[in-house]
């Protein structure tokens, strides 16, 4: 099947597999689960080794024939030059860290990124890279906050849980003119809603658990390179990974130093149940798009509830900045209970949402940001975040949404006394 450059994303992702040849005329790759791979010379071992063997497998650590398929769906979406698969989000982000930076080096950040992401910034300065953290929203915090020490500025599309959204295109347009790595963390919104590639992003994220899997079923991540940056000019790139293309080294680098050495290998099980629940990646978020968008709209309204965090809504401060860059507003929304003492009632009240800590699911997913994911950030970095004790995150899921707003209306008119 030969492909065209003018078919949707879902189009793309449904027939990949059997537009590239699979055996027996199978619709689906198969899974791979061999963790050895065996050569019939010992030159073609030795050449795994030495780097001269391309298209191969050698051990599963670093990738199997079904994680590369996922890389190349991926890759695909992200009109990327490579990607590279790892067991969590977290693994992504923590390995572009540790491969690409060294002490004495410096990342600018957003300060509204999740949790974990924030946690392993206290780690890198302890490992004495150095972190600025700031509002980010504007891009001149960016252009005020570079150093000579400098070498990489990371931020988030749509930041969980406060959905603020920085100035993308401005921050890509600082860091092509300093000649800084770009990383755009794309989970929430993922490629089926924006593409970093369009603000210029160096290296793009995606936490693979959530919208590109959507299902609850996998935990993923994956690291693509635009190839819009020049890694022959990074200082950090080992001699070692010169001997590629200059468009491949900051990927080797992250793949044998993420993988090789530190092991957060993607399993070919994971690996299978992504791309499975890719094929209905457009469809999932253009549902719980919709719906968390009639959600934010109703939280409004109602009378106990304060300040409701979500892009589509004219009042967030971002809502041009969405509308121009995102095909649609997801499916993260906060929202403040006027009544902070009531959060943990209103939450046992609901039955629809479950009480869990996850994100871009099937089934809409709830938790009180500030005793949780944050808990451990303190109260003067959550007050710097704008996350008080009363803000709770929806990760809105596929419910319909009159039975959604139905328990949320219910639940709400029982704490402003109407129920």
């Amino acid at each position: 099947m030969d492909k065209t450059d003018k078919q949707g994303i879902t189009t793309t992702i449904v027939h990949r597999d059997r537009r590239v040849g699979v055996e027996f005329g199978a619709l689906r790759s198969p899974v791979h689960m061999s963790v050895q791979y065996g050569f019939e010379k010992v030159e073609d071992l030795i050449g795994m080794f030495q780097g001269t063997k391309k298209g191969a497998f050698n051990y599963a650590r670093q990738g199997t024939p079904t994680s590369a398929m996922l890389e190349a769906k991926i890759n695909e979406l992200e009109e990327g030059v490579g990607t590279v698969c790892f067991a969590t989000g977290m693994a992504a982000i923590t390995a572009v860290f540790l491969t690409l930076l060294k002490a004495g080096d410096h990342i600018v950040a957003s300060q509204h990124v999740f949790g974990n992401t924030n946690s392993l910034f206290g780690t890198l300065r302890q490992y004495g890279i150095s972190v600025t953290m700031d509002d980010l929203t504007d891009a001149q915090r960016v252009a005020d906050a570079i150093t000579p020490a400098t070498r990489m500025v990371f931020v988030e599309t749509i930041a969980n849980p406060g959905t603020q959204i920085v100035d993308l295109q401005g921050i890509g347009d600082i860091c092509r003119d300093k000649g800084l790595v770009y990383v755009v963390d794309n989970t929430i919104t993922s490629p089926a809603l924006f593409k970093p590639k369009r603000v210029g992003a160096t290296l793009v994220i995606n936490s693979l658990t959530k919208t590109l899997s959507g299902h609850g079923a996998a935990l993923g991540g994956a690291v693509t390179d635009t190839g819009l940056f020049d890694w022959a000019s990074y200082p950090n790139i080992s001699n070692t990974y010169r001997d590629v293309a200059p468009a491949q080294q900051g990927l080797q680098q992250i793949r044998k130093k993420g993988l090789r050495d530190m092991g957060a290998s993607l399993s070919s099980e994971h690996a299978n149940q992504i791309s499975i629940g890719m094929e209905t990646l457009t469809l999932r978020v253009r549902q719980s798009s919709e719906t968390a968008q009639a959600l934010a709209e109703y939280l409004v309204s109602h009378p106990a509830v304060g300040r409701v965090s979500y892009p589509g809504l004219p009042d967030h401060p971002q809502h041009a900045r969405a509308k121009e860059l995102f095909r649609a507003n997801a499916w993260l929304l906060s929202f403040e209970l006027r009544d902070a003492s009531q959060t943990v009632a209103f939450m046992n009240d609901l039955t629809i949402p479950i009480k869990a800590t996850g994100l871009g699911d099937t089934r809409t997913l709830v938790i009180p940001v500030a005793a949780t994911i944050f808990w451990e950030a303190g109260p003067e970095k959550r007050k710097e975040m704008h996350i008080p004790d009363g803000f709770i995150r929806v990760s809105v899921g596929l419910e319909e949404a009159e039975d959604l707003l139905a328990d949320f209306a219910r639940c709400l008119d029982k704490v402003a006394g109407k129920g």
